[in-house]
């Protein structure tokens, strides 16, 4: 049906259905469209809008349309939906859409809003204002509830009312295009926290007089997890487990593989393997489950006595640990039988360091993140030399803990300059007599 819009100031239609309207006088400052302080009038460069109507001898007339600045408003007609899937390009920005047009295949169908939905379906990205018998607000309403920006009456329509109408439909898609992407954005974000949160392991030391603090930083921008992972458990025998470890590289499959490395530690660890036989098992699973043959992991793992006095120690490839004890200086612990990283070497050995540590004592283990900072504006690294100047320093200070790792965290980040290209995992273990 054609659509009964006021022909005063016509604009007839061109061929291929585009009727451009072109001002021949300029309008007055009082008939001049406002601007809307919130609208960004440059994001449009030009406005065009789609009529879809069912006049059959497509002689379709509108009235002068103008956008914000005053431009004309460029105009297509569509008979029928076929005719406006083929108008519907990028540059098309508001639809103008005759309730009265039978939807394809839905001529016997009860729902009156049956095209409205077609049109909706077909062009999700536009704005869209549906046309509808004077007087009839219930099916207007109920096509903005639907999906429609606004809804219009035939009878009561002119060119200035149908132009506020466009600029007012755009932007309001606009706004409801952008606060749709913001809340996707921010529920991603908020299901990415819960997954990496719940991805981060939680000690299980029940009934261990040992105290535990860890700190964790991924490299990753906006990450809450990266290649770094460490875990810690007491098995039924009473000895505590402790275990940190670095997948080479910082994206979202490293950060992937770092969990699974840990969680098949966990369940090797409860199963009673330790040492060589446990970190064979584990390049085994690093073997399988890696994109690339050539990732691999370096890993430190410690066993610590029920008595909490000495520890077996096992690294593969991996710095070794601080250990800190009332009256003497922090030191690392020995590295002479450091085996290779897992995943380098087929058949690989991962020898166990008996280590006495005493009847008080700290101990820390970290991944080469906290070490590889530079120091100042030069090529210089920390270290482990300097990590270790630095720990010491801060336990003089009275540092523990929680607050020890924080400090040692923020200063290596403040070394540096600014944030850490690699991902820092630090865990601190303390026996107190």
């Amino acid at each position: 049906m054609p659509v009964p819009i006021p022909r005063q100031r016509a604009i007839p239609a061109v061929e291929s259905g585009q009727a451009p309207a072109v001002s021949q006088d300029k309008p007055s400052q009082e008939e001049a469209p406002r601007k809307e302080a919130t609208v960004d009038h440059n994001a449009v460069t030009q406005l065009t809008l789609l009529v879809i109507e069912d006049d059959p001898g497509g002689s379709t007339v509108v009235p002068e349309l103008l956008d914000w600045t005053g431009k004309p408003i460029r105009v297509r007609t569509a008979r029928n939906l076929t005719e406006a899937e083929r108008l519907l390009t990028d540059d098309v920005h508001c639809i103008l859409l005759d309730l009265a047009l039978p939807a394809p295949g839905r001529l016997n169908d009860d729902d009156e809003l049956a095209v409205l939905r077609h049109v909706l379906q077909l062009a999700p990205r536009h704005a869209v204002l549906a046309l509808t018998a004077s007087g009839d607000a219930e099916r207007g309403a109920e096509a903005v509830r639907v999906g429609a920006q606004d809804y219009l009456y035939r009878d009561e329509l002119d060119g200035r009312l149908l132009s506020r109408a466009i600029r007012y439909a755009v932007e309001r898609k606009r706004s409801d295009t952008a606060e749709r992407r913001l809340a996707e954005g921010r529920m991603r974000a908020q299901e990415n926290r819960r997954l990496e949160r719940g991805l981060l392991p939680t000690p299980l030391l029940e009934g261990s007089s040992l105290r535990f603090a860890a700190r964790y930083r991924p490299g990753r921008s906006r990450a809450l997890l990266g290649g770094d992972f460490y875990d810690v458990v007491r098995t039924p025998d009473g000895t505590v487990h402790a275990m940190i470890g670095d997948v080479c590289g910082h994206g979202p499959d490293e950060a992937a593989l770092g969990v699974e490395l840990r969680i098949a530690w966990r369940a090797l660890t409860l199963a009673g393997l330790c040492g060589d036989e446990l970190l064979g098992t584990l390049q085994e699973v690093l073997e399988h489950e890696r994109s690339d043959d050539e990732i691999f992991a370096t890993l430190c793992t410690v066993d610590i006595a029920p008595d909490g006095r000495r520890a077996g120690l096992c690294l593969a490839g991996h710095p070794s640990p601080l250990v800190a004890r009332p009256g003497r200086p922090a030191r690392l612990l020995p590295y002479d039988n450091n085996g290779p990283a897992l995943g380098l070497l087929p058949g690989a050995r991962w020898p166990r360091m008996q280590v006495e540590l005493g009847a008080e004592w700290s101990l820390m283990l970290y991944t080469d993140g906290l070490i590889e900072g530079r120091v100042g504006e030069g090529g210089e690294r920390l270290g482990q030399d300097g990590m270790v100047s630095m720990i010491r320093r801060q336990l003089s200070e009275g540092l523990r803990g929680e607050a020890l790792l924080r400090a040692a965290v923020n200063e290596v980040r403040a070394l540096n300059g600014g944030e850490l290209a690699d991902d820092v995992a630090v865990l601190l273990l303390d026996r107190e007599t």
